[in-house]
C-alpha cells in the first residue's frame, strides 16, 4: 500500500460523497469503498456492522439527512498514512464540510476521521474508522 494509492482512494471517496449529495447513490460503489465487516468509534460508542444492504440503506438515509441538513459540500484537505503492515494502515484524513445555513449564508467546517485501511488482492478497503462528535460540531457552528 502506498500514499498515492490512498490519496486516489480518498479522491474517488469525495467524489462519491459529492454525487451522493446530490441524490446520485451508486450502491454498488458504496458496497466497494468497505470491507465486508468494519467496525466505527465515535464518543457516542463503538458498533460493528456487515456490508450488506442494510448499510447501504443507512448510509443512503444519512446522505439525505445531509441534504436536509444544508450540506453542500464535503473536500479532503489531506491524508496523511501511518502504516501498521503491508497490508493495513490508518489514513488521517483532513475533511472540509461545507453548509448552507440560515440567509443564504455558507459556514465551512474543518473535521478529521481516521480509517482503517486494508489492501487485499489489489483492492483498497474501509473496514473501521474513529471519529469525533459530528452532532455537536454542527450544534456549535449553527448548522442544527
Amino acid at each position: 500500500m502506498t500514499k498515492e494509492l490512498l490519496e486516489k482512494f480518498f479522491q474517488r471517496y469525495e467524489r462519491f460523497f459529492m454525487k451522493s449529495f446530490r441524490g446520485e447513490i451508486d450502491g454498488n460503489e458504496m458496497a466497494e469503498l468497505y470491507a465486508p465487516e468494519f467496525i466505527a468509534a465515535s464518543p457516542i460508542g463503538v458498533l460493528t456492522g456487515k456490508n450488506d444492504a442494510e448499510f447501504r440503506n443507512a448510509l443512503s438515509s444519512g446522505y439525505e439527512q445531509y441534504r436536509k441538513i444544508g450540506t453542500k459540500g464535503m473536500h479532503v484537505r489531506g491524508v496523511e498514512m501511518l502504516p501498521i503492515d503491508e497490508f493495513h494502515c490508518v489514513a488521517n484524513v483532513a475533511w472540509t464540510a461545507s453548509y448552507e445555513i440560515a440567509n443564504n449564508q455558507q459556514v465551512d467546517i474543518d473535521f478529521d476521521v481516521h480509517y482503517l485501511m486494508q489492501e487485499l488482492d489489489g483492492k483498497l478497503r474501509i473496514f473501521g474508522w474513529i471519529s469525533g462528535n459530528e452532532q455537536e460540531l454542527l450544534k456549535q457552528y449553527g448548522v442544527i
